[in-house]
């Protein structure tokens, strides 16, 4: 009888023991990514990078962060296949936070424009007309759109994305991308003088945006504006030799829709 309560008793004192040593999921994303992994530049440290994340799931391998954080590094070096693998694991760990950032990666990194469509459409459905990196999903659903030459969808999308922010805090909130984007949906179907209007909206709002006045250019070729076509492509040489372009964050990375280099 004794044998027997002394072995329960250590029985118990073990499951204390592991109890203790159980970690919180906010406490390995600390250890392993807020204090390990980014000690590191995965730039020229991904081995190093990646070990310490792969230490961090070995106790949880249900902490999303982690999985999203392996991803990161390869798209940005544009191994995309790598990166998708990790970036489905966050999602079908924490898909709320993660789903929409894959989307968004298809749209913009992987140029996989179908799929990044059924990604956000998803997302629509389960969490709402959100934003991810500074734009709605309805956004990059009109990116993905201009990519597959659907101009008319692109174009009910960007719309209605420019005028909800109209509409809610004025001109002066509108984004420049958003404006270029909706005016390249114009230009592609042949509607120049309402593209030239879209794309001095974002002039205004961002001056130097050197695509803006490259496309503007062409629009007013076609509605035979020589002079100001002249004025409108130097310009666009003036500012896109000097750096300026598409000012979204990602776009270090990867060439967005319709951005022109001047070389």
């Amino acid at each position: 009888m004794k044998a027997k309560i002394i072995f329960i008793l250590l029985a118990q004192l073990s499951l204390i023991s592991c109890s203790q040593e159980v970690k919180t999921k906010e406490e390995i994303i600390k250890k392993y990514v807020t204090n390990g992994a980014k000690k590191f530049n995965y730039k020229f440290q991904m081995q190093e990078w990646q070990q310490c994340l792969d230490e961090g799931l070995k106790i949880d391998s249900t902490v999303a962060y982690l999985w999203q954080q392996k991803a990161m590094p390869y798209f940005k070096a544009r191994k995309y296949e790598i990166g998708m693998q990790y970036i489905d694991k966050a999602v079908q760990y924490d898909s709320e936070s993660w789903q929409p950032y894959r989307a968004f990666i298809k749209c913009v990194f992987a140029k996989r424009y179908k799929d990044a469509i059924v990604d956000f459409e998803d997302c629509k459905k389960r969490f709402g007309n959100n934003y991810v990196m500074d734009h709605t999903y309805n956004f990059y659903i009109a990116l993905s759109y201009l990519q597959l030459n659907e101009f008319k969808k692109a174009e009910k999308l960007l719309q209605g994305y420019v005028d909800d922010l109209f509409n809610e805090l004025g001109e002066e909130w509108l984004h420049p991308t958003a404006l270029f984007y909706l005016g390249i949906s114009k230009y592609e179907q042949n509607k120049y003088k309402a593209a030239i209007i879209e794309f001095d909206r974002a002039l205004k709002l961002y001056p130097e945006l050197s695509e803006a006045n490259y496309y503007k250019s062409i629009c007013l070729m076609k509605t035979k504006q020589k002079e100001n076509a002249k004025l409108a492509f130097q310009k666009f040489k003036f500012d896109s030799e000097k750096g300026y372009s598409i000012n979204e964050d990602n776009a270090i990375y990867e060439v967005y829709p319709y951005q022109v280099k001047s070389k």
